[in-house]
């Protein structure tokens, strides 16, 4: 991991790194931006997949299919990490409406992680890649969603971005300060 970038709102500390997702040891949970199937593909789920083995597709395979905006949890199976949440982002242009179903991908994923009782989750830019979204776009719903239902949280007390490359960490950066003083100046 090369930069950070950390902001706390209610209790809860976000973080934004440079990284790979599936290097995350210090993490109750990473999320996957799955595809319908919640089976192995290419971009995170295909790296997801990877490294947490064959049994992590196993224990998937029920949930199957989900819907964009949708859901759930499983273990972490190779990972470092005990749980893996998969959550379906939108295909931007088909699944609408997009900023809504990619706000609920943040809210379930968080709604879920507390339910369980975890303490901490990563995040991946979700629905930048294949699906197309564009990524400040995506970031700055990424960051409103986080920040609005972060001091409603009552176990989850780290949320971190978990950026593939320089360009992604810099937008998501950008757009954190931004909300991060918007937030500060309504309390």
């Amino acid at each position: 991991m090369t930069s950070t970038v950390e902001h706390n709102v209610g209790g809860v500390t976000v973080e934004l790194v440079q990284g790979d997702i599936t290097k995350q040891p210090d993490m109750d949970a990473i999320t996957n931006a799955a595809n319908a199937q919640l089976m192995p593909g290419g971009g995170v789920a295909g790296a997801i997949h990877r490294a947490a083995g064959p049994s992590l597709a196993e224990e998937c395979r029920p949930f199957a299919p989900i819907q964009p905006g949708q859901c759930v949890i499983t273990g972490g199976h190779g990972l470092p990490n005990p749980h893996v949440l998969h959550c379906l982002g939108p295909v931007y242009g088909v699944d609408e409406p997009a900023d809504e179903l990619l706000a609920r991908c943040y809210r379930e994923s968080l709604r879920l992680a507390d339910e369980h009782g975890l303490r901490s989750v990563a995040f991946p830019a979700i629905s930048t890649g294949a699906f197309g979204y564009p990524l400040r776009e995506a970031t700055d719903i990424a960051m409103r969603t986080v920040l609005g239902v972060a001091p409603d949280l009552a176990s989850v007390e780290r949320i971190r971005f978990v950026l593939f490359d320089a360009d992604a960490f810099n937008v998501h950066a950008d757009v954190l300060a931004r909300h991060a003083a918007d937030t500060d100046r309504s309390r």
